[in-house]
């Protein structure tokens, strides 16, 4: 695997991962009691975005060395998905 096709799968393992992570300790405005006038009372009070994206990070490495360690090692081939999604011939 080249270096450029790791980069392409760590970023789109990074990108999902970053929508798993961004509702993690959010707070609405309305549950805080701080509605911000002209605002969505849903809208988070406080996103801690800087945050988020360190835990997206930490998160979307875990799971890149997760793959990269089953591609490398073969320990899932395409005949064994075929298996598992019950398309063997």
């Amino acid at each position: 695997m080249s270096l450029a096709t790791a980069i392409a799968i760590y970023f789109i393992i990074w990108w999902t991962v970053l929508f798993a992570v961004l509702p993690w300790g959010v707070r609405s405005q309305e549950e805080s009691g701080a509605v911000i006038k002209g605002s969505d009372p849903g809208a988070p009070a406080m996103p801690h975005l800087r945050r988020k994206l360190i835990w997206t990070s930490i998160v979307a490495a875990l799971v890149f060395a997760i793959w990269y360690v089953v591609y490398a090692y073969r320990l899932i081939a395409i005949d064994d998905l075929a298996v598992l999604l019950g398309m063997s011939r």
